[in-house]
């Protein structure tokens, strides 16, 4: 996040800088993860790699929560053919692998970063609503649901106002654990060249460049963008299990 301010502070090159720099020089106080192949600054490439990153999956799995948590109060609370036909659609889209889903749409939307969102928010609907809809489904049992129904409450205001803040206690922890599982797939449609523009950094991209050199013992292009991606997943797993240990009561007293 703070990669711009740091390149305007002159303590980060210009990612996209090479021509002035030497190709494949190992870290050195000029160039602290050394450069690579093209001449580009690895330590500058990495931090705005996580930039980069950050950028899409935040993106992506908003839209996901955007769209799955409606649909899955909608569908848990009305019932009916509508809620057979969504579970139907959901349990299509979940059955498919994600990355391979993501690669397929990021061949068809095409590289950028909301183009790559998309790719992978896709994937990430149907966790959504499938949680939504299977707590709205035991909730609307309640007596209080069926006293406001009784007050003659509208659909609309028991979803609002009832249902939606006692079924999202899980989202938050799914909003961690699917930006992790994100930072993956982000990483192999870059690694298949399907993410992001060329010149943009990229984790996966840079993997991809690396791959080349490494049996010739150019190890550092690859350790370091492989490094951070291992960091930025480990660190959103953490705060997913965090946040799992502190909504769920239960889990916590086990613990």
């Amino acid at each position: 996040l703070f990669a711009p301010t740091f390149q305007a502070w002159g303590w980060l090159q210009d990612p996209t800088q090479s021509l002035s720099n030497p190709i494949h020089e190992p870290p050195s106080w000029n160039h602290w993860f050394g450069t690579s192949r093209q001449g580009y600054d690895v330590f500058s490439r990495t931090w705005f790699g996580s930039q980069a990153a950050l950028k899409v999956v935040v993106l992506a799995t908003t839209l996901s929560l955007i769209i799955g948590v409606p649909l899955g109060l909608i569908s848990g609370y009305l019932g009916g053919k509508l809620d057979r036909v969504l579970l139907f659609l959901m349990d299509t889209i979940y059955t498919l692998p994600g990355l391979l889903l993501s690669v397929t749409l990021a061949f068809v939307v095409g590289r950028g970063v909301f183009n790559a969102a998309i790719a992978l928010s896709i994937s990430y609907v149907p966790q959504y609503y499938r949680v939504v809809r299977n707590h709205t489904t035991s909730v609307k049992t309640e007596l209080f649901i069926e006293a406001a129904q009784a007050l003659g409450a509208s659909p609309g205001r028991i979803l609002s106002r009832y249902l939606f803040l006692n079924v999202i206690q899980s989202v938050p922890v799914l909003f961690t654990l699917n930006a992790a599982d994100a930072i993956l797939i982000l990483g192999g449609l870059g690694f298949l060249g399907l993410g992001l523009p060329e010149q943009t950094p990229e984790w996966g991209h840079d993997l991809r460049q690396a791959l080349d050199a490494l049996p010739t013992g150019i190890w550092w292009t690859a350790l370091f963008p492989g490094l951070a991606m291992t960091l930025m997943v480990v660190g959103l797993s953490l705060v997913g299990e965090g946040l799992s240990e502190l909504i769920n009561p239960r889990f916590r007293q086990k613990h």
